[in-house]
C-alpha cells in the first residue's frame, strides 16, 4: 500500500491538479441551488483533485496509465 501513495507528479502537474479542483469546486457551488446531487459529485471531485494536487500524486499514473505528450 505503501508504494500506491508514492508521489508521481511534478510541479506542473501539480499546479494543473490545483486549478482543475479549483474548476470543480466554483462548478459545484455553481450548481448546487440546481442539482444537489450534481453539487455533491463535483464537491467530492474537486476534494479528491485537491488531495492529488496537494500529495503530488495522480491515481491514473499510479495505476499504470500515461498520457503522450
Amino acid at each position: 500500500m505503501k508504494t500506491l501513495f508514492v508521489p508521481n507528479l511534478q510541479s506542473e502537474g501539480r499546479r494543473a491538479r490545483g486549478a482543475v479542483a479549483l474548476i470543480f469546486g466554483a462548478a459545484a457551488f455553481v450548481v448546487i441551488p440546481f442539482s444537489r446531487r450534481l453539487g455533491l459529485l463535483l464537491s467530492l471531485a474537486a476534494i479528491f483533485t485537491a488531495f492529488e494536487a496537494v500529495r503530488g500524486w495522480c491515481v491514473l499514473r499510479a495505476c499504470g496509465i500515461r498520457t503522450q505528450v
